[in-house]
């Protein structure tokens, strides 16, 4: 059984940086970072396959960077040059071991954790 604890989420002004981590446990395929804000439908930010290929949204590209530590159990996402708009709250996820490629929906996942919450104040 996969099992993910965000942790790491916290306030900036625009134009600051967070890490946000994700341990997990469990063998995974394919993880991600997703974030939904209020009102608003989950969207992908970025993922990464086991091999450390990632791809990213356009509107966090050049921004945030994802990284997958194996040996660590641990995914990251860096998010520079924060914008009021980043304000959310972050999920990571992840494909089962079988999963090795990512999606771009939600439903591509298996597993999910609590989120941590983004708040970028102009």
């Amino acid at each position: 059984q996969v099992q993910l604890v965000e942790s790491g989420g916290g306030s900036v002004q625009a134009g600051g940086s967070l890490r946000i981590s994700c341990a997990f446990s469990g063998s995974t395929g394919c993880m991600g970072w997703f974030r939904q804000a209020p009102g608003k439908e989950r969207e992908r930010v970025a993922d990464s396959t086991p091999a450390g290929t990632t791809s990213y949204a356009d509107s966090v590209k050049d921004r945030f960077t994802i990284s997958r530590d194996n040996a660590k159990n641990t995914l990251y996402l860096q998010m520079n040059n924060l914008k009021p708009e980043d304000t959310a709250m972050y999920y990571c996820a992840a494909r089962g071991s079988g999963g090795y490629y990512c999606g771009l929906f939600p439903n591509t996942y298996n597993y999910w954790g609590q989120g941590t919450q983004v708040t970028v104040s102009s």
